[in-house]
């Protein structure tokens, strides 16, 4: 119970008290006089006694109805305010998630395009052709001729060793460009120039006449060229690099 409701009560009850107080007052004096004087103002004092309970019980009620009406408008306003906040910061959490998730969004694109830009870089070492030995007249395994007529042979190009160079991309990425190189593993020649074309033999060597494209998963795809290499003297260092834009 509210402390306005306990007051109300309160002050309802000690005037009714004092009320029913002075009523038995009345009635007692109205015993000790005569009859008919006494019972006219009996009368009368107890509709005094009636009016002034009734008008005690009536402002009490209203008094109390007025508190409580004074709490609800407060709490009411208190809760609307409340609502109003607790909305606003909804909306803040909300336009700072878009405007973080829009920040991240074009954070990561450029990092991308630079990327793409910069190219996607793929490198391997590819081992020297080990050529198999013929089965006619060969000498027994492990034996010193055997080693010898290895020696003296040679890898056709169907016999070369192979490798697959992929560099990843984005999936809605455009390819603008691919660099192929390829020089000796012992060699410390720069990069540019041992440049190679798709197809171009060159050392006992070749990369493909084009490259593959892959088709896009989980956002991404893949660029694939081949590498073939027949040289039995000396292995070879590869190189592709991809770039795009998106």
């Amino acid at each position: 119970m509210s402390d306005s409701v306990l007051a109300a009560i309160i002050a309802g009850t000690a005037t009714l008290s004092a009320s029913l107080l002075q009523l038995r007052s009345a009635l007692l004096r109205e015993a000790t006089r005569g009859q008919s004087a006494a019972r006219r103002k009996g009368k009368l004092q107890l509709i005094l006694m009636l009016v002034v309970v009734g008008a005690s019980a009536v402002s009490g009620f209203a008094l109390s109805q007025w508190l409580n009406s004074g709490e609800r408008v407060a709490q009411r306003t208190m809760q609307q305010e409340l609502q109003a906040r607790v909305a606003e910061i909804s909306r803040t959490a909300s336009q700072l998630e878009l405007t973080r998730a829009s920040a991240r969004a074009e954070i990561e694109s450029a990092v991308l395009r630079q990327i793409g830009s910069d190219g996607v870089i793929v490198t391997a070492t590819v081992a020297a052709c080990r050529p198999a030995l013929s089965l006619s007249g060969a000498a027994p395994s492990g034996t010193a001729a055997e080693a010898t007529a290895a020696a003296g042979r040679t890898c056709t190009e169907a016999e070369a060793s192979q490798v697959t160079l992929c560099a990843t991309i984005p999936g809605i990425a455009k390819i603008t460009e691919v660099e192929l190189f390829s020089r000796p593993a012992e060699s410390d020649l720069p990069w540019s120039a041992n440049r190679f074309l798709p197809g171009q033999e060159s050392g006992q060597a070749r990369f493909a006449d084009k490259y593959s494209d892959g088709a896009v998963e989980a956002g991404t795809r893949q660029v694939c060229q081949g590498f073939a290499h027949w040289s039995t003297d000396h292995a070879r260092l590869v190189r592709m690099i991809v770039r795009y834009s998106l």
